[in-house]
């Protein structure tokens, strides 16, 4: 008789609702050189060319454009809704991914190091993220986005658990 696989239940945190304009701003400053790029191809284009080179080229603002309402009005929000992190007792787990789901578990006796990163847009938006280093093939599992007084608070958290964890173990 064959069982179907467990799946883990969502974790019970969101990222920061500071991570949406985070990513806003970084489909915002992507969208704003593609379509840099796409105006260029669209002037340079030699009225010579192939027509499917002028086409194409013609095409790229366009395409560029509705980009740009992808990457600024519509992923952002889409990736809030599916991180999703949680510490438990036992272990931390996250979930990642709208088309391809991703949980990660690690048991708290796993975990080697827990580190706090706050890159420069980070600190922008008030966040940081928790990286938690294990002895796996998977190496580092970080947490993005969380509120920095939020990560500041976990990652201490599970490092002292961590290490209780050792000592009782030794």
């Amino acid at each position: 008789m064959t069982h179907p696989a467990a799946v883990p239940r969502t974790p019970a945190y969101q990222v920061s609702p500071n991570a949406i304009g985070l990513w806003t701003l970084e489909g915002a400053i992507s969208s704003v050189f593609l379509l840099a790029a796409g105006i260029v191809a669209a002037v340079l284009v030699p009225a010579e060319a192939p027509i499917v080179v002028r086409v194409l080229a013609a095409a790229a603002p366009y395409v560029a454009a509705a980009y740009a309402v992808v990457a600024v009005a519509i992923r952002p929000r889409l990736r809030f809704r599916v991180h999703h992190w949680e510490v438990t007792d036992e272990s931390v787990f996250t979930l990642t991914g709208w088309l391809t789901q991703n949980w990660t578990i690690i048991p708290i006796a796993r975990i080697q190091t827990v580190d706090i990163n706050r890159g420069a847009m980070q600190r922008l938006f008030g966040l940081a993220s928790v990286a938690v280093l294990t002895a796996s093939s998977k190496g580092t599992v970080e947490i993005v986005h969380l509120d920095a007084a939020v990560a500041g608070a976990v990652a201490p958290d599970l490092a002292r658990r961590a290490a209780a964890i050792r000592d009782e173990a030794t």
